[in-house]
């Protein structure tokens, strides 16, 4: 994803997307619904205590400091990054933790709001929200548009029912056959460029709103597959609520590139402000544990960058 062309996908052994705007809850109460029994919520009582810093919030355009809140975009369909809670309505997972922590250090309430993602990026350049966070992939063709700061590490894993009855072990096995995938993602890019090892028997690739639709075609056998960023692949094949219908074909894991959450490009003090946010979270350690928690560490970085993915 950060090269114009693409190399070989594939990658072992290591470690991208939705509905109107309905405000689903201020972080700070996301945190506190984690911590209510959601087996994929885990509770966040062990959080390294984080304080304003006055200079990166002097660093926030004027009016968001005077507004004191951030208007976060995320796809609420997609555990373990963001999520619905169990009250069906606060966003939970490893987005609004960090969303936490930046709220924390900027001296701003984070609203999390639930959109389809596709519009995520359009709503962003229009000022409908000042930031998306929502396993956003920074690929070239997008931060023409955003500025990213980049903050996790993932990649795609194919994801298919348990037992594996149609016996996918990579991409070339989705050749002729019917696979289900979220639209506006990386995935489905993937798959396209996969389509040239598969001769007269092409893919047949449905896309789907939110990442739950293209479960369930999988789930109902109407697919054979769907592509997953490999966090909430992992979730899927592991939680107790979900297991017994899906497994992993295989422990490879396709282009890791990383996320980002995207700016206005003619914002560069909430870009910055923001960056340093997450940057300080990283050096004091809560960072760290909010991956950790999430049992999604793996894709955690050293440095909050801004634009890497080129």
């Amino acid at each position: 994803m950060n090269r114009t062309r693409p190399p070989d996908p594939r990658v072992t052994a290591r470690p991208s997307r939705r509905r109107g705007a309905v405000v689903v809850g201020a972080v700070v109460l996301a945190l506190a619904a984690a911590a209510c029994g959601r087996s994929t919520a885990p509770a966040a009582s062990s959080v390294v205590a984080t304080s304003v810093d006055p200079g990166l919030r002097s660093t926030l355009p004027a009016a968001i400091r005077a507004r004191g809140e951030l208007r976060v975009g995320t796809d609420a369909s997609y555990p373990p990054m963001s999520s619905f809670g169990p009250d069906g309505r606060t966003v939970v997972g490893i987005e609004p933790d960090l969303g936490a922590q930046i709220g924390r250090i900027l001296g701003v309430r984070i609203t999390f709001v639930n959109t389809e993602f596709g519009a995520l990026l359009t709503r962003v350049q229009d000022g409908d929200l000042d930031l998306a966070m929502s396993a956003i992939t920074d690929t070239p063709a997008r931060a023409r548009t955003v500025d990213f700061v980049n903050y996790f590490v993932a990649g795609t894993a194919i994801v298919v029912q348990r037992g594996n009855p149609a016996a996918i072990s990579d991409l070339r096995d989705l050749c002729g056959k019917a696979v289900a995938v979220e639209s506006d993602t990386v995935q489905v890019d993937l798959l396209a460029r996969s389509q040239r090892n598969c001769g007269g028997h092409p893919i047949v690739v449905s896309t789907y709103p939110t990442n739950s639709d293209a479960l369930l075609r999988l789930r109902t056998g109407r697919a054979v597959a769907v592509l997953n960023d490999l966090p909430p692949a992992v979730l899927l094949t592991t939680d107790v609520r979900t297991r017994s219908q899906y497994q992993l074909a295989s422990t490879t894991q396709y282009e890791p590139a990383p996320y980002g959450i995207a700016v206005a490009k003619g914002q560069p003090g909430l870009r910055d402000a923001v960056q340093g946010a997450l940057q300080r979270a990283v050096a004091s350690g809560s960072y760290e544990q909010a991956l950790s928690r999430w049992k999604v560490h793996a894709g955690a970085v050293d440095q909050v960058t801004v634009n890497s993915g080129r």
